[in-house]
């Protein structure tokens, strides 16, 4: 089968090659349609149907899912994004639509392009073609859809990466969307990391409460302990210590957050012994904690920024204290930690992600002792499948409450991040780790791990 790519290279060289005549012109290759355009890049193979605003279409009729190209504008945004950024502005601005899957859950089309599409580069006299077919117009960056932060490089203005007031302001964006909003995607339990479940038949809430026993076990708390809880959310590992008798107290850099959980706390008769409190959690003076718990924040914190992490929560810790760290990792310990493209830019500013091996090594360095890791990959990729499914059930009280384009950002958001933890492309990781006691080198622990899995 003779691909539009070939067609195009056909036509871009229509010189004679035995008798060239110099007064002769050369003809100007036809311009290509942008399903034309769309097929040179994809090698000939659409997994899905596409069809554009000049009347043109590409891939199979019958294709389950298919993408509309619908306004120049959108021309502009795929030929400018980087990577995967030129995608989800023309989506999130409405330029480009999906077919075939909810958006709450593009689940599947994601799926199929990251199995079916290989994007190829043309080659120069076909580039140039696709230039002059599209227009050098589409080629000057436009203003992006108002929900995108602007670049690192322009975010100085609101503090060096991961100050406090930067950081401050990442957490702003992503965490006081609605707190209305995060009810019907979280569920009841209002917890927005990655549940654990103790069977594939379990409901999102049994994995949730599942995941802060867990946690609770490997702590090994006790009534009468303290907890620290750093980047406690909406307060659930907070609340479930308290009700089993541990003083526990949380911090937040989120005001949507502080106050939905001390409202929670009020209402279950905690507050004698649960805290929630707006701040960030270098802030927190006490010390002399049995435990300390980190449950999605160290995401959040900046690679270079971990000597200082772990050395301040050891430094909150009373000898013979456990931590708990719970966090997103990256696959291996060698990639560039910086998150880029469409993640950068709408969901988590300033993330960074790096192995478990860098986190284990940072953690040993600051004079914890490392007892037991394990990665929980499989269950965030159930618990987004789970988060997406309430999305789809309440999708038009989402948009109602924030908007279609933020609904748009966090179904696109939750699918590809379900597909990436499917793959291995990144992991959720559990490290354990103790505060040696110099009197007690031993630490008084059980020989075996002491949790049930």
């Amino acid at each position: 089968m003779t691909t539009f790519d070939e067609r195009a290279a056909d036509a871009a060289d229509t010189t004679d090659p035995v008798d060239p005549d110099p007064t002769t012109p050369t003809p100007t290759p036809p311009k290509l349609t942008l399903a034309e355009v769309l097929e040179i890049f994809a090698g000939g193979r659409l997994p899905l149907r596409f069809t554009a605003y000049d009347g043109s279409s590409a891939g199979p009729a019958d294709a389950p899912f298919a993408l509309d190209l619908k306004t120049p504008r959108g021309t502009t945004y795929l030929a400018t994004g980087f990577g995967d950024l030129g995608l989800a502005r023309a989506y999130i601005a409405g330029d480009l639509d999906i077919r075939g899957v909810h958006p709450g859950d593009p689940y599947e089309l994601l799926k199929t392009l990251a199995e079916s599409l290989e994007f190829k580069r043309p080659s120069p006299r076909v580039m140039a073609q696709i230039v002059r077919s599209i227009g050098f117009e589409h080629l000057r960056p436009i203003a992006p859809p108002p929900q995108e932060v602007p670049p690192r490089w322009r975010r100085v203005a609101g503090g060096l990466r991961h100050s406090k007031s930067r950081d401050a302001e990442a957490i702003h964006h992503h965490y006081d969307v609605s707190n209305t909003f995060y009810e019907w995607v979280l569920g009841p339990s209002m917890t927005y990391t990655c549940a654990c479940y103790p069977s594939h038949e379990a409901s999102l809430d049994e994995a949730q409460e599942n995941k802060y026993r867990l946690v609770f076990e490997k702590l090994r708390l006790k009534p009468g302990d303290r907890l620290l809880d750093v980047g406690c959310g909406w307060g659930g590992m907070v609340r479930y210590a308290a009700r089993r008798g541990v003083k526990a107290t949380g911090v937040t850099l989120s005001r949507a957050q502080t106050s939905w959980a001390q409202q929670a706390i009020l209402d279950e008769g905690l507050t004698d012994l649960a805290e929630v409190r707006y701040g960030d959690y270098r802030d927190i003076a006490e010390t002399g904690f049995d435990a300390v718990s980190s449950i999605g924040l160290l995401e959040h914190i900046g690679v270079r920024n971990y000597p200082s992490y772990f050395r301040f929560l050891q430094s909150r810790m009373r000898p013979e204290a456990l931590l708990l760290n719970h966090s997103i990792t990256r696959s291996d310990n060698k990639t560039e930690p910086s998150a880029q493209g469409f993640i950068d830019r709408y969901v988590f500013p300033d993330g960074e992600l790096t192995g478990s091996g860098r986190i284990i090594t940072e953690a040993q360095d600051a004079g914890l002792e490392v007892l037991h890791e394990e990665n929980l990959r499989p269950h965030y990729a159930m618990t987004l499948r789970d988060w997406c499914a309430n999305l789809v059930e309440r999708w038009d009280d989402a948009v109602a409450e924030i908007g279609l384009p933020a609904a748009k950002v966090w179904g696109l958001y939750m699918a590809g991040s379900r597909l990436a933890f499917e793959t291995g492309g990144i992991q959720l990781h559990q490290v354990l780790a103790v505060k040696p006691d110099d009197r007690s080198p031993a630490g008084g622990l059980p020989l075996r791990p002491w949790w049930t899995p």
